[in-house]
């Protein structure tokens, strides 16, 4: 078998993908996302003039060896731009691979080490009555966890928003909104958040909270520190890490666990943090961290430091993205939790897939390969939009951390 065309398909029904598509003399085709939230035409450039010609007649089985030669054959490594084109070739080719076996995906990494896999939505709002609404109305569909993030009162709105809602993309069209952010009222506020949605939903729920990078690792501490009396299954992305070392400082303060991983690419932006047990669980996203290959490869590293698996799965992946996380955590013996937010009914008719959401638990599907596809006809009734995802400035108009 040889691969014979390459096509790489750009669709906006509610928001834009970036879907590469692979053909064989064979007949059977192949699908990876490439999607980069905000700089999607950046990874559609990079596929199309310089990796997909160089698919053109390789073999599809050898998908070890094509990563590796994207990889290190750039010369220029790692990137959000590089890595999410390395990851859309290297699904598209183990959803090939789960094709010519007959399997679903998972069966060749493995097989099952879980019957389904726990899934955490995302609660809302803009008051704290908000949130709980919207975290009860989560928990009544059969979620057993649940993001919780509501707007800071006053200027400081914060990351609050009704982002739950099927398609919402805080991307905008005319340029970068711009919002502001006040961590003194963050910090002083969040805390009591978590007092009501314990208090009145209980102890079973899962709770989670997205901090978004938004602060120092002194300050992440305070945070943890404040909210262990919450039982928190996770706070997420407290401080960016480029500078892995901070960890070390939030660690020493709170035993609230740590998740961290969406803006990463390679197992390389997160071996201090896994290596020193600086974190609980590594959150990478198959789209942009090299594709299953490479994800895989970051979890079994997680796996020998007490770290656990929990794709990333914002609304801005595909259903392409969520079909191969799910094949890789239904595998993998450290799983942890799945992010899973709904798409657009557009969306779902774009992407036709067999994985579905039941009783809590997301289900891969168990049709050869990965279990989706692109319908690219009607693909086409969706032209690709311009879209920048926000800048946050604090008060005193410095750009922060967003």
């Amino acid at each position: 078998m040889r691969i014979t065309d390459a096509r790489v398909i750009v669709t906006c029904p509610g928001r834009n993908f970036v879907t590469l598509k692979i053909d064989t003399d064979e007949g059977l085709t192949g699908v990876g996302d490439a999607t980069l939230n905000g700089r999607e035409l950046a990874v559609v450039a990079y596929l199309r003039e310089h990796v997909v010609p160089l698919l053109i007649g390789r073999d599809p089985a050898r998908i070890e060896d094509t990563w590796q030669y994207l990889y290190k054959g750039a010369y220029w490594r790692r990137g959000p731009v590089t890595m999410s084109a390395i990851s859309a070739v290297d699904t598209a080719l183990w959803d090939l691979k789960g094709k010519v076996a007959g399997l679903p995906v998972y069966q060749l990494l493995g097989g099952r080490c879980r019957d389904g896999v726990t899934a955490y939505g995302h609660a809302c709002g803009e008051t704290i009555d908000g949130v709980l609404e919207d975290a009860a109305r989560l928990r009544d569909v059969g979620y057993r966890a649940v993001r919780v993030q509501a707007a800071v009162p006053g200027p400081a709105g914060g990351h609050g928003p009704r982002q739950d809602l099927p398609g919402h993309a805080p991307a905008a069209p005319a340029g970068p909104a711009e919002e502001v952010w006040s961590t003194e009222r963050y910090l002083d506020f969040i805390p009591s958040v978590f007092a009501r949605v314990r208090a009145e939903l209980g102890p079973e729920l899962k709770l989670l909270h997205d901090v978004h990078h938004r602060l120092t690792p002194i300050e992440a501490a305070r945070l943890g520190h404040a909210l262990e009396p919450y039982a928190l299954t996770w706070m997420e992305d407290p401080v960016p890490a480029e500078l892995q070392e901070g960890y070390r400082v939030i660690r020493g303060h709170t035993r609230t666990p740590i998740a961290v991983g969406e803006v990463f690419n390679s197992v390389w932006d997160c071996h201090t943090l896994i290596t020193e047990q600086l974190i609980d669980y590594v959150r990478v996203a198959v789209v942009h961290a090299g594709g299953i290959s490479h994800v895989r490869r970051i979890f079994d590293l997680a796996a020998l430091f007490h770290v656990r698996g929990a794709s990333h799965g914002a609304p801005d992946q595909s259903p392409v993205c969520m079909a191969a996380a799910l094949q890789v955590d239904v595998s993998i013996p450290n799983f942890g939790l799945q992010e899973y937010t709904r798409h657009t009914p557009e969306t779902d008719a774009v992407f036709p897939h067999g994985h579905r959401f039941e009783a809590g638990y997301l289900l891969p599907s168990e049709e050869p390969g990965l279990g989706v596809d692109i319908d690219e006809d009607l693909a086409a009734a969706y032209p690709y939009e311009p879209a920048y995802l926000p800048v946050n400035r604090l008060e005193d108009g410095t750009v922060h951390s967003w």
